[in-house]
């Protein structure tokens, strides 16, 4: 009998499973399963996973995942980074076999994420190159450069005064709303154009106040450049844990990349906060304030990894400017302390110059910096010495001058010099000064030339000061912005013009120069 197609067909398809039969080899691949015993307030405590490592990454049901952190015996206590409420006892919990990262690439620029990666502006899928550890260790001694380039942040005081370089650490402190975080978004205006890549992390923050930070990138266009990454206030304490580290792993992939970058924890005090609480929950021994023993290290693991790469390892760099709140002005706080002893040097913004209108709000006598002063430029540092010296003086004389006291006529230049100093170091916010600018207004006020200036007008003087350095030549503002001298000729192109623009707000004529008169 002949065979039909549909009777080829089949012996095919019996064929077919015979030879699969025959050639199946079960693999079976072991999965560790734990199951969740206790839960509370961003921690749950897991029995069954003896080969788990520490901070290894565990998924619980409804995708929720955790840290392992504390590895005992019999249990292991994890940090959740979701909300606790979908874990529930008897939940199965299993090994993922990788620590924590997240995802790194160009493609993060102009996103909002938060600290497991997952986006929170609504544009769509994040486009990430590779993904990275948040956890890493920092760059060795050996593969590290000197600061010597400055990161101009467009705040007279402070490019002055406290100057910044890439790859310094540069703590940013002060009371409670003083204007720290808008020091730190100036800063990130200011790099537009500058070719430095800005990463925002906001920690612990209230929704309405990142929700503002993020408006005004936006409408500066600073976006484009600036990486977000969110850990709100109302959220796990675990996410607010990782996030610094999360930020700074995005950071390093374009500071490995030759690029310069600028990353701004806002704040340190929930970080450490956050920890606490975490630390408190896993039942760790509480010490000082009820931190715990590691809190240094937590914060110092972190700020080691911002720093200038040599030239072998494509010269990147990565900047960063922590802040932290004080209480009642309390700079010898445990954390404060901590974190002065790590950064190199620090922004203190004092309340009482904040109350009386004096913004930003810089202590001059109570900020430094401790290697920005080896990355100013020449121009900078030839007026900036003898500016913070009268500006010095005339902060000790102002306090004498109020028992009063009778003066004689140095001081009260010395007083009156200084007061338009603080007149001309105010600045508005969201409007960062170019670096020409900067050093016209510095140079005329180290000459005398606003001394003969009405209080009341030295505000206007400056803006006329500003416009005027336009007619500068092109050679005059290259060599202002790149010479390692500042010339006799420069200084007196730029006073010159400083000369001819204040004159029409001079009350009386131009006085001996503050320098004379301290001498």
């Amino acid at each position: 009998m002949a065979s039909t197609p549909a009777h080829v067909a089949l012996e095919r398809t019996f064929a077919a499973i015979r030879e699969a039969r025959e050639t199946f080899v079960l693999d079976l691949v072991p999965h560790e399963v734990g199951l969740v015993t206790r839960v509370s307030t961003g921690i749950a405590t897991v029995s069954g996973l003896p080969e788990v490592g520490f901070e290894e990454l565990v998924r619980f049901p409804g995708g929720t995942y955790g840290i392992a952190f504390n590895i005992d015996p019999t249990e292991v206590s994890v940090i959740l980074l979701g909300d606790c409420q979908t874990v529930r006892v008897g939940d199965q919990v299993a090994r993922t076999g990788r620590v924590m990262d997240v995802a790194v690439g160009e493609g993060l620029l102009g996103r909002v994420i938060d600290p497991l990666g997952e986006p929170l502006d609504d544009q769509g899928a994040l486009i990430g190159t590779e993904r990275r550890p948040v956890e890493r260790p920092a760059p060795p001694i050996m593969d590290r450069a000197a600061v010597v380039v400055p990161l101009q942040t467009g705040l007279k005081v402070v490019d002055a005064m406290i100057p910044i370089g890439r790859g310094q650490r540069e703590l940013i402190l002060g009371d409670r709303q003083t204007g720290k975080t808008a020091i730190a978004v100036d800063s990130i205006l200011n790099q537009r154009g500058k070719n430095v890549i800005c990463v925002y992390c906001a920690i612990g923050q209230r929704a309405s106040a990142v929700a503002k930070v993020v408006a005004q990138l936006r409408e500066s266009g600073a976006m484009d450049y600036c990486i977000v990454v969110v850990a709100e206030g109302n959220e796990a304490p675990g996410l607010s844990y990782i996030a610094p580290y999360a930020a700074t792993s995005i950071a390093e992939f374009f500071m490995e990349a030759g690029r310069d970058v600028l990353i701004v924890y806002d704040d340190l005090t929930h970080h450490a906060r956050s920890y606490r609480e975490l630390s408190l929950l896993l039942r760790r021994p509480p010490g000082r304030e009820a931190f715990p023993g590691d809190i240094f290290y937590i914060h110092s693991r972190l700020l080691e990894r911002a720093t200038h790469l040599s030239a072998d390892r494509g010269g990147g760099s990565l900047t960063a400017l922590p802040i932290i709140e004080t209480e009642a002005q309390d700079i010898s706080a445990y954390i404060p302390t901590n974190l002065i002893s790590i950064t190199d040097g620090q922004i203190y913004l004092s309340p009482t110059l904040f109350e009386l209108g004096v913004l930003p709000a810089v202590d001059v006598g109570q900020s430094v910096s401790r290697v920005g002063g080896a990355a100013q430029r020449a121009a900078y540092r030839a007026v900036a010495g003898d500016l913070k010296l009268s500006y010095s003086q005339f902060e000790e004389l102002e306090s004498f001058s109020r028992f009063g006291t009778r003066l004689d006529d140095s001081t009260r230049k010395i007083i009156e010099h200084g007061r338009r100093i603080r007149e001309c170091l105010k600045q508005p916010e969201s409007r960062p000064v170019s670096l020409t600018d900067q050093l016209a207004v510095l140079l005329a006020l180290a000459a005398g030339l606003f001394d003969s200036i009405p209080l009341d007008k030295v505000s206007d003087a400056e803006h006329a000061l500003r416009q005027a350095t336009t007619s500068l030549a092109a050679e005059v503002v290259d060599r202002l912005t790149s010479a390692s001298n500042l010339s006799d000729i420069d200084r007196k192109a730029v006073l010159d013009i400083a000369t001819i623009s204040l004159a029409p707000f001079h009350s009386v004529a131009p006085t001996t120069p503050i320098a004379q008169v301290a001498s």
